[in-house]
């Protein structure tokens, strides 16, 4: 029973198991939490981020486990990774300047996304490195670093981008 609740976790049910590009549907989940929880729950970032600090710690064991049971390293289904830290992405930027409008909003949760999937896939900076500490924590960190270095850079196109308004 736990190997199954632990795998349900860890895939997001059945959307790491059964649909293409797992990585992008976990962080398209979590892009879409985020987005609900900031605009219409009006949840400051720092509070979404402080909700998520405990699941990435969770996620540790959970993907631990989920590469026992799936008997791999970091197998491309356990997705609790990439939904669980895409709040980390929006770290940076001022919640003021995110809801200036809609589209602002928009423009930088499309633009986090597409940061962190494109950080997440080709791991520079010495991310791929961080996948080769034990067990669930190479599976959390990797994909925390990408986070981290996708929301730098997403608050240094804000801070540019708003110098010209």
């Amino acid at each position: 029973m736990l190997d199954f609740i632990i795998l349900q976790l860890s895939t997001l049910g059945p959307l790491g198991r059964k649909l293409p590009a797992p990585g992008t549907v976990g962080s398209v989940v979590g892009i879409l939490l985020f987005g609900f929880l900031h605009y219409y729950c009006e949840l400051q970032t720092l509070w979404i981020i402080a909700i998520s600090v405990p699941l990435v710690l969770l996620g540790v064991p959970i993907c631990t486990h989920a590469e026992r049971i799936l008997g791999e390293s970091d197998p491309k289904s356990v997705i609790w990774d990439e939904f669980c830290v895409i709040p980390f992405i929006f770290l940076f930027l001022k919640d003021s300047d995110l809801r200036h409008s809609d589209s602002h909003f928009l423009f930088f949760l499309g633009l986090g996304f597409i940061l962190f999937r494109l950080f997440d896939i080709l791991k520079p900076f010495g991310i791929n490195k961080l996948q080769n500490l034990p067990r669930g924590w190479g599976v959390m960190t990797d994909d925390l670093a990408a986070a981290l270095i996708s929301g730098c850079l997403l608050g240094i196109i804000q801070t540019f981008s708003l110098s010209f308004l």
